[in-house]
């Protein structure tokens, strides 16, 4: 019984680790939907901003705001949610990202979980430039997406949808920044070398232009192209770094190795 015991403990440990991670991340997402909540309006309007000027229409009066409009009588109450869950995703992505990785981490040694720190300090900007790229072309993507509406029709728009639509391009733009990041991670604690990033490059490319394809909210081949290019050369850079860093590491290796074969044999003590 005992043995059965000790079998178990490292899964149940690695549950518990997992519990504790989710639970670190969720009370994140919470207290970023918290400071959601209290700026709804200022990112409502933000997100707005490429179909109406929704402050301008606030402070005017108006009834209407280009064309979005909320429905029902739980309607705006469940936009507040909505926005403010989503935005306390996307403003806590650092903390649960690195939960994500701190789950991993605990499988390293101490030095490869001391080269994990440069994951801690690059994911939080590269996520940020991604989400802020998404952003900037949201204007382009609406615009060409409503130029399909014929001229003879108004195009209403519910704001969830429109919420949802821009969220998920902010998301999914910041997200993919990610892929460099964990490459030259992966690299740095030796789980794979620069030479098998980039041997499959056809397939990287083929790849990237597929997820962007399936998860951009939008059929257009511009914001597709507009992701999967910076996602290319984020990919032939995380590449080039793995390169760098393994010619480093085997010359040290080289170096190691060259030094113990020259060390010289023990001579025999003269009687």
């Amino acid at each position: 019984m005992a043995s059965n015991t000790a079998a178990r403990m490292p899964l149940l440990d690695h549950l518990r680790e997992f519990r504790k991670r989710i639970f670190r991340a969720s009370l994140a997402i919470v207290i970023g939907a918290g400071i959601g909540w209290y700026f709804y309006n200022e990112i409502i309007t933000t997100l707005a901003a490429p179909v109406c000027d929704l402050k301008g229409a606030q402070a005017a009066g108006a009834a209407t705001c280009g064309g979005l409009y909320i429905n029902g009588v739980l309607g705006p109450f469940n936009l507040q949610v909505k926005v403010a869950l989503l935005a306390g995703i996307i403003v806590t992505a650092p903390v649960w990202l690195y939960q994500l990785w701190a789950f991993i981490a605990p499988a390293l040694h101490r030095k490869e979980k001391r080269n994990t720190i440069l994951f801690i300090l690059f994911a939080t900007p590269f996520f940020a430039i991604g989400a802020y790229l998404g952003y900037l072309i949201l204007p382009l993507a609406i615009k060409m997406l409503f130029g399909f509406t014929p001229s003879a029709l108004s195009n209403l728009i519910k704001f969830d949808d429109y919420l949802d639509f821009v969220m998920r391009i902010i998301l999914i733009f910041g997200l993919a920044f990610e892929l460099p990041v964990f490459l030259v991670t992966f690299n740095l604690i030796g789980f794979i070398r620069g030479e098998t990033i980039l041997r499959p490059w056809r397939v990287w490319v083929f790849a990237i232009f597929l997820f962007t394809a399936a998860f951009t909210p939008t059929p257009d081949p511009v914001t597709m192209t507009l992701l999967a290019l910076p996602l290319i050369a984020l990919y032939f850079m995380a590449g080039g770094i793995g390169l760098l860093v393994d010619k480093r590491r085997d010359k040290r290796i080289a170096t190691i190795e060259t030094s113990a074969t020259s060390i010289d044999a023990p001579t025999p003590i003269d009687e």
